[in-house]
């Protein structure tokens, strides 16, 4: 009798105590669970091993990278239903370590096990960050991890992003179908050069520059001298090959370089777009004061970041297992206030803040759009695995900022002289 999808309905619900949102298929093509609604698809029972041996995120997300677990239905639907029972429930319960002198935990925890076989646990998916957890954020850790998550292939990152090579936020001027992701990342682009006015005969360090859109942009239609950083030599390739295609090599230098490292200052303007996430915490203040040091005095400074909401107590925040795994090895994410507050003791005068968080999530539903649409082309690039991490993440952190459980905001700050005077205009926003 194929009874495996309702017996598995019944213990998650034991687990998690309260009804499955979504529909369940097993893989004896049994089904249970509300009709019209994304279906769940345990493909093998491996999936429910997986779950065992590393309870709550990690086991799920191995589940899916290993193509043991998958969704039927509208992905976005599915991880909405479910992110409450992933995300947002306190530890104890999402990770499912609730006592077990609790009879009812006892026996669903025994008819998981009896139904995923095996008592062995299966290997993480090839994947997986694997890494010691010591030593972040030095020289060496930093380029292991800028490696693990860009030096995917220039090929499948061109399929995701699209034509502009944008790897960040993009500014929209209306919704799709209105609105293009081009356009979008256009914008951004140059509302970034409007806010560091850049003009001829200035100079621009981009930190982090990934595939040089800013850098063309910059020297292209502003008229400046740039150089671009950044760790990946697959995006220095890239990069610099772009620039040498758009006729700028006199205007343009990309160099594989650590930010620690840039000596040439000072610039006139800096740019940082979606790198200081790979910071650090306890690097911030070292990230910021570099960048201040390499400013001249007026010099302004763009930083382009995401952020996550304050916890009531810091001293709890730990990276999203997910993401540390698969995704971002060692990034971290902090709440504005304490970035603001870091600039500032690095020197700077913070003079804007922009909230852009809806834009992002417009953003990753076009680059999950294309990454969907592409599909055999990313794995054939890339291998199944690694499409399904860029699916996952890409979909679960649309809803993240659609839902504000993380947000990002551009910060101009300016390293001030003595005098006071910074040049910026009396009023720089101009509200619709």
């Amino acid at each position: 009798m194929a009874d495996a999808a309702p017996r598995l309905k019944g213990i998650l619900e034991q687990l998690i105590g309260t009804p499955l949102p979504v529909r369940v298929r097993a893989w004896d093509a049994s089904q249970a669970g509300p009709p019209d609604t994304p279906t769940l698809v345990v493909r093998n029972r491996r999936a429910l091993r997986h779950l065992l041996w590393k309870p709550g995120e990690l086991g799920l997300a191995r589940a899916w990278v290993a193509g043991d677990l998958a969704v039927e239905g509208d992905l976005y639907t599915a991880l909405d239903r479910l992110s409450g029972l992933i995300w947002e429930r306190d530890e104890e319960t999402r990770t499912l370590t609730r006592s077990l002198r609790d009879p009812g935990f006892r026996s669903a925890v025994r008819g998981l096990l009896a139904l995923a076989g095996s008592p062995l646990p299966p290997a993480p998916p090839p994947e997986e960050a694997r890494r010691p957890r010591r030593g972040l954020h030095t020289r060496h850790s930093d380029r292991r991890a800028i490696s693990h998550h860009y030096d995917v292939g220039n090929d499948f990152y061109e399929l995701v992003l699209g034509p502009s090579m944008v790897y960040s936020c993009a500014y929209w001027p209306a919704p799709p179908p209105r609105g293009t992701l081009e356009q979008a990342q256009h914008d951004k682009l140059e509302l970034v050069a409007r806010k560091l006015a850049l003009e001829p005969g200035r100079r621009l360090l981009d930190v982090g520059c990934g595939w040089g859109s800013m850098a063309v942009h910059a020297a292209r239609d502003h008229g400046v001298d740039v150089v671009g950083v950044t760790l990946s030599q697959e995006q220095a390739a890239y990069a610099r090959k772009r620039v040498a295609d758009e006729g700028l090599t006199d205007r343009i230098e990309i160099r594989v370089q650590d930010y620690r490292d840039v000596t040439d200052g000072p610039y006139d303007a800096i740019s940082s777009i979606g790198m200081a996430e790979h910071v650090g915490s306890r690097r911030y203040l070292e990230y910021a004061t570099a960048l201040h040091r390499l400013l001249k005095p007026g010099g302004r400074l763009l930083n382009h970041q995401i952020a996550r909401r304050p916890q009531r107590d810091e001293t709890t925040y730990r990276v999203d297992d997910f993401i540390d795994a698969y995704v971002f090895p060692d990034g971290e994410l902090a709440p504005l206030g304490n970035t603001v507050t870091l600039l500032e003791r690095a020197g700077f005068e913070v003079r804007d803040v922009e909230s852009i968080r809806e834009h992002y999530a417009l953003t990753l539903r076009g680059w999950v759009a294309n990454l969907e649409s592409g599909w055999s082309r990313a794995v054939a690039l890339t291998g199944p695995g690694r499409a399904r991490v860029w699916q996952l993440y890409m979909a679960a952190s649309a809803l993240a900022f659609e839902r504000n459980r993380i947000g990002v905001n551009q910060v101009l700050a300016v390293r001030t002289p003595e005098s006071g005077a910074c040049a910026l205009p009396l009023r720089s926003r101009t509200w619709n």
